[in-house]
């Protein structure tokens, strides 16, 4: 139902230039105000403020800080037996073709060997809302268009609304228990996790609710982890709503321990990275093999690390390559996005060079650290 609506929303109108903004990409240095329906900003570095206003065509605005957002106009009312009216929230990982800088998501979630967040919420009286942690999942490394699975967790709700599908039980997470939901809004899957009160802050293991919901044979260790998000359903005033802090950290390295709050024993690097560059004056072309050094296969992979200064990338073969500031991210394409222990992936780029050229030092793959070879 609720998420139905954004996706349709969203997927009509989040093409191209549509990604409209008051800043986008780079680091918001003061607070910027975001009025666009599906305007975004980039916030620390790493993570994308949204407005999404997907569920009504009345005015909503936020204002983003280097730490989070608040609400500062929101018009819209919406009943309380459907949709809400938007979903403005602070990401890590990809929505609709908007990926945070630098991100090693979407990571399949065989591979992650931890994943914490932590996040703290203000809230107001008299509105109807809910403050709603959001893990998108999908069977394939999804960039783009609506997700499979989506676990929510209510931290705190106000008013006569209630989570998609009916209650199947309950379970203790995070050291705390919460009422499960079950169902779906007819476009994707929903397991809901219910606080019993108000939540304000909370530090925990993405990774315990994604084990959770696998458990539950929603998912499996194939498929992927695309983003996690932070935010408000707001069906009824909300002005004043804010996430005042929000960080995660998502980590590849193989299987998960038994223990997803720690990390694999060995903590060794899987991989290996092999940058062979050919510069002239004002270029330069660069072509990056990786090896797969672990013992089991790599299906899908991002490759992240940091240009030196002077150094832009203009086109790329071979792998799907973004940059921001300094740093590049390189995602796989269709045809060489699995490799076997001790085979390689390659792909290679073009760039434009001011100054004198160096190669990258540090390689990243799917958030583990990478060899040089």
């Amino acid at each position: 139902m609720k998420r139905q609506l954004r996706a349709l929303a969203a997927a009509g109108l989040l093409v191209a230039s549509s990604l409209v903004a008051v800043a986008l990409g780079g680091s918001a240095s003061a607070d910027t105000q975001i009025c666009e329906q599906y305007g975004s900003t980039v916030i620390q570095g790493r993570y994308v403020v949204q407005n999404n206003r997907w569920g009504t065509t009345a005015q909503q605005c936020i204002n983003a800080t280097n730490n989070g957002f608040e609400i500062i106009t929101q018009n819209g009312s919406s009943p309380t037996n459907g949709a809400p009216t938007a979903y403005p929230s602070v990401f890590l990982g990809c929505h609709y073709t908007n990926c945070s800088p630098g991100t090693n998501l979407p990571i399949q979630v065989s591979q992650i060997s931890s994943a914490t967040s932590s996040i703290s919420y203000r809230y107001v009286s008299g509105a109807t809302y809910n403050a709603s942690y959001d893990i998108w999942l999908d069977p394939s490394p999804k960039r783009d268009g609506v997700n499979q699975m989506e676990i929510m967790i209510w931290l705190n709700r106000q008013g006569p609304i209630q989570p998609i599908g009916s209650v199947v039980g309950t379970t203790n997470l995070a050291g705390r228990t919460w009422e499960v939901w079950r169902g779906s809004n007819g476009s994707n899957n929903v397991i809901s996790y219910v606080a019993s009160s108000a939540i304000s802050s909370l530090n925990f293991s993405v990774l315990d609710f994604i084990n959770d919901t696998r458990n539950r044979g929603a998912i499996t260790n194939s498929w992927y982890l695309t983003s996690i998000q932070a935010g408000f359903e707001p069906w009824q005033g909300g002005v004043g709503l804010a996430v005042t802090s929000f960080s995660a950290n998502v980590n590849g390295g193989g299987q998960p321990p038994t223990d997803p709050t720690t990390p694999p024993p060995g903590g060794g690097a899987s991989c290996a990275v092999k940058y062979t560059a050919n510069s002239w004056n004002n270029g330069f072309t660069a072509d990056v093999q990786i090896t797969n050094t672990g013992s089991s296969a790599i299906n899908g992979w991002t490759l992240t690390y940091g240009l030196p200064g002077g150094q832009q990338v203009t086109n790329a073969w071979n792998a799907t390559v973004s940059q921001s500031g300094s740093t590049v991210t390189a995602r796989n394409v269709g045809h060489n996005g699995s490799v076997a222990p001790g085979g390689t992936a390659s792909f290679g780029y073009q760039g434009t060079l001011s100054g004198s050229y160096s190669s990258p030092t540090s390689f990243s793959l799917n958030g583990a650290t990478c060899s040089r070879s």
